[in-house]
Formats: C-alpha cells, sequence, structure tokens
C-alpha cells in the first residue's frame, strides 16, 4: 500500500522537476482515499514556504473542513524539513511515509527528530525508504542539471 501512494507522490515530485523546483512531491491519504497532493512551488511563487507538504496539507484541511488531520497518512518523497515537520505535527497527522532521508535539512530523523519527540503533545509513526531509490535518483537528477546549466 505504501508504494502505491508513494508513487504518487513521485508523480508530483517530476511535476516539480519539469518547473525547475525541488523536485519533493506529497500525497495526503485518508480512509484509502487521495484527499491532498502538491509539490514544490518556492520558484514560482516566490514564496520560502511553498513546500509540497505545506501545500498539501492546506488542501487536505481545506478538503476536510478542519485543520486536524487525524487518521491521515502523508506520503512525501523527500524527508521534510523542521518548517515541514512542524505543520505535520500541528496538523496531527497521524503517519509520515518518507521515500529518502535528507542528511543536509531532515527533521524527522538525521538532523532532528520532530516527528518523535515525547516533549511534544503529538507524535507521528514514521515508516522511512519506501522507494528510496527512485526519490533520491530524482533528487540527485536536478542537481546534475541544475550544475550542468550553470556550466
Amino acid at each position: 500500500m505504501e508504494e502505491k501512494y508513494m508513487l504518487l507522490a513521485i508523480e508530483e515530485a517530476k511535476k516539480a522537476f519539469e518547473k525547475r523546483e525541488v523536485p519533493i512531491g506529497a500525497v495526503i491519504v485518508k480512509d484509502n482515499e487521495v484527499i491532498a497532493r502538491a509539490h514544490n512551488l518556492r520558484e514560482l511563487s516566490k514564496n520560502a514556504i511553498s513546500h509540497a507538504e505545506i501545500l498539501s496539507i492546506q488542501q487536505a484541511c481545506t478538503a476536510l473542513g478542519g485543520w486536524r488531520l487525524t487518521d491521515c497518512t502523508l506520503y512525501v518523497t523527500i524527508e521534510p524539513c523542521p518548517m515541514c515537520a512542524g505543520s505535520i505535527l500541528q496538523s496531527r497527522i497521524d503517519k509520515v511515509v518518507i521515500g529518502a532521508m535528507d542528511p543536509k535539512a531532515g527533521a524527522c530523523g538525521s538532523i532532528l527528530n520532530l516527528l518523535n519527540n515525547s516533549e511534544f503533545n503529538h507524535q507521528c509513526d514514521v515508516i522511512t525508504g519506501v522507494l528510496e531509490d527512485e526519490c533520491s535518483q530524482l533528487m540527485k537528477d536536478f542537481f546534475r542539471s541544475l550544475r550542468k546549466n550553470k556550466r
């Protein structure tokens, strides 16, 4: 089941790639139904918080008519940053499925582990490594193409 929804998140990441955005995609599922899907749009929106996770959380809140996303699972291609991890906690998402970890900015186990910090009033179940190779390859290809275009 995790791979099915991660493939949808990868589709979103590919949309970001095509727009020359960092290729991160996110999908939120409740009761086996996709209620939100998004990809990074920071460059196009010129907005620092236009991360895939934030945009998908906003969509899911609209779809459900409230800010509590209990019984929801977020599928994201790359480990969320501290801002996104905070938003995940604040929205009360129950489970986060991560494709590849981010050793430079990750806040779900790499640098920090905000989602499982018992000091917060909410924690999330976290699964990592779902279609990890595909998710990390998209990032490698993206940054390789940026370096190539700078030459």
